[in-house]
């Protein structure tokens, strides 16, 4: 029998509800409410699609429209239609609902809801988890069939403490896009499934680099079905983050073989996992919750729920991206934590970065964690504790940095230690501590503990960073100097400091990495920092061409030295507890800062074996300026970095004797 005569067969029983149900649903809908907070909510966690072979639920929460109806497609575009049929309300739960009877796997489908008399456009369903080319379907289909072999087996690399993290922020397309990659799915999800890749040099790279690197954690940018991307013609030279959310709980297609096959991503992006947690590296999935691309599915479908208005019925705008999702009410609560659940349940997603975090309020935020980690304790969370523009969401309720006490197992970015280290984000020529900014001292003692409250710092309200401990514990802060956003770290080093010659801009990236690692917050690296990456000037790459974002993995060679350093810096890490301790008391009690009179010259002792250390006592010097100091060393020490390379065996032993901190530059010390 034909796809199409069996879908007609399909059609006879397509409302074979039970006698109980029908009493209780009708076709039509006219009660009016008169505020939000009047509809009827559903947390029953199965709005959307819900498959069975033998049947396929369809749910879609809409209590303040007149009719809905389901328009049934073969294919993801095209004109194709099975079947146009209505679905069934039920007004003590706002919910619309349809039973197809039969095995519905691989079928499209779009909703549409008659509000005030005027039917809406074709809109896939908001809880969609698959969807057709540019995602304008939803997709029907059998998760199980998209499972690749051993799928139900794949396990977590070991986390024992989240004081361990390493986390390395990437780009699906960047990673493996240009030719120097060696990998053959190019811009894919694939890409991150192909092992002994290399470049020009024979240099491993892609996943092998990852592994080659030692990181635990690998953030991807966006990888949702986003708007921005044409999805429909394969291989075009198409470039965007992805910050623009156009189907929540689906994958982007242009990251897939086949964005006209809505199974592929799915199956291709179960891979990527699979590969990465053979690995030992965990995902992180970066989530865009506070705004979406376009508010057209919402609207059509829910008008006017899931964003927030002032009071004179003006939309809100804290993301600067035209509308601002309504975290605070309950439906769209709901919505954010059945999706993070279902990527959680469904791709074995190990952690989520939240954009523009502080849009959301802090109750959301700790429901998402507490659920989350009654799933898996070892899931990781963290996000941006700032908006973008002002909300009418109050102040102490939103998940902003300053409010990291009150979240619950929520890290927040620190932008304290970020322009510290290298100067402001914005102010794109003002130097940092590394380039010899004499006013920031205080600030690095401040990221060096984490936010948190230690009884050497010196807080102050009137300057702009380090104004108080906003943190009460190491792992609720991530430290970092770059990330997707703005400048990389050599763009901007070489951007504030025109004069530097390209030695010396290599001794302030090592001591900016450097002050970020052997803090006691979780560090955070932005893909290609270790070998000097590049945008060429270019502040906002969001939508870019490859050539600017791309990553030619030739510069690992190039750069070859400082690659080493790097991956010799996150060994030293990992290897020794003394720099990740994980409560703020252990920091006060075993972290010691040097009374040094230098504006430039920091100094701390981590002493007694903190955290069950091997080193006894461990010294760290940073000199941020443009000349040598000395200090005076008491007793015997091992030099295991002098500001061009680390090694842990020791490069030297220095004896009760002067130690020269070179410009720009780390030095660390350790005592058996």
């Amino acid at each position: 029998m034909s796809y199409l005569a069996q879908h007609k067969v399909m059609i006879v029983c397509f409302f074979l509800l039970t006698h109980a149900v029908l009493a209780q649903q009708t076709k039509t809908n006219s009660i009016k409410y008169k505020s939000f907070e009047d509809y009827p909510v559903y947390l029953q966690g199965d709005l959307g699609v819900t498959y069975t072979p033998e049947k396929t639920t369809i749910k879609l929460w809409s209590p303040n429209v007149e009719e809905a109806k389901i328009n049934l497609y073969k294919h993801g575009d095209g004109n194709k239609l099975i079947a146009i049929d209505n679905l069934l309300y039920d007004a003590k739960t706002g919910v619309w609902q349809i039973v197809l009877n039969g095995d519905y796997h691989n079928t499209y489908y779009t909703l549409q809801v008659k509000n005030n008399g005027v039917w809406s456009k074709e809109m896939p369903d908001p809880y969609a988890k698959g969807v057709g080319v540019n995602g304008n379907r939803g997709l029907i289909f059998d998760a199980v069939k998209t499972n690749p072999s051993l799928w139900a087996t794949d396990k977590k690399p070991i986390l024992n403490s989240f004081s361990d993290i390493v986390i390395y922020e990437a780009h699906v397309r960047d990673i493996s896009i240009d030719t120097t990659s060696g990998i053959k799915n190019k811009g894919k999800f694939l890409a991150l499934t192909e092992t002994n890749t290399a470049n020009d040099f024979e240099q491993a790279t892609g996943l092998s680099h990852l592994k080659e690197m030692g990181i635990t954690h690998l953030h991807l940018l966006p990888f949702f079905d986003y708007k921005s991307v044409d999805e429909s013609i394969a291989n075009q030279k198409q470039y965007n983050w992805g910050y623009e959310p156009q189907n929540f709980n689906a994958l982007e297609g242009s990251y897939a073989t086949n964005a006209h096959d809505g199974l592929v991503r799915i199956q291709e992006f179960k891979q990527m996992v699979q590969s990465l947690h053979q690995n030992g590296i965990r995902l992180v999935m970066d989530v865009v919750y506070n705004h979406t691309s376009s508010t057209a599915i919402f609207d059509e479908l829910i008008p006017g729920y899931y964003y927030r208005s002032w009071p004179n019925g003006k939309r809100s705008d804290a993301t600067s991206c035209g509308n601002e999702f309504a975290s605070e009410r309950i439906m769209a609560r709901q919505f954010m934590l059945e999706s993070v659940k279902y990527w959680v349940n469904e791709y074995h997603i190990d952690g989520f970065r939240f954009d523009l975090m502080a849009v959301h309020d802090i109750e959301t935020m700790n429901l998402i964690s507490k659920e989350l980690h009654q799933i898996d304790p070892t899931i990781f969370l963290y996000g941006e504790g700032w908006t973008a523009g002002d909300s009418p969401l109050p102040m102490e309720k939103r998940a902003l940095k300053s409010s990291v006490k009150e979240l619950n197992q929520i890290a927040v970015f620190s932008d304290d230690i970020r322009d510290g280290v290298k100067g402001h984000w914005y102010r794109v020529t003002e130097k940092g501590f590394v380039s010899g900014n004499p006013n920031l001292k205080e600030v690095i003692h401040f990221g060096i503990v984490a936010s948190t409250h230690h009884p050497q710092i010196k807080y102050d309200k009137k300057r702009d960073y380090a104004q108080f401990p906003y943190s009460d514990s190491p792992t609720s802060v991530i430290g970092y100097v770059s990330c997707h956003d703005n400048n990389t770290l050599y763009d901007k080093l070489k951007i504030a400091n025109p004069l530097a010659t390209e030695k010396e801009l290599i001794e302030m990236d090592r001591l900016a990495n450097t002050i970020v690692f052997t803090a006691q917050s979780i560090p955070f690296l932005h893909m290609g920092e270790e070998m000097k990456r590049t945008k060429y000037g270019v502040e906002n790459s969001y939508n870019a061409p490859d050539s600017i974002n791309k990553i030619n993995w030739n510069w690992k060679h190039e750069n070859s030295p400082l690659v080493t350093y790097y991956k010799k810096l996150i060994q030293l890490r990992k290897n020794h507890p003394a720099f990740k301790m994980p409560t703020e008391q252990m920091i006060q009690e075993h972290l010691k800062f040097l009374d040094l009179e230098s504006p430039l010259l920091v100094g701390y002792t981590l002493k007694d074996n903190a955290n069950g250390d091997t080193w006894k006592n461990i010294r760290v010097y940073f000199n941020g300026d443009s000349k040598p100091v000395t200090q005076q060393l008491e007793g015997t020490w091992n030099l295991v970095c002098n500001g061009e390379i680390i090694n842990e065996n020791g490069i030297e032993s220095v004896a009760s004797k002067l130690i020269t901190i070179p410009p720009r530059s780390a030095v660390i010390l350790y005592q058996d």
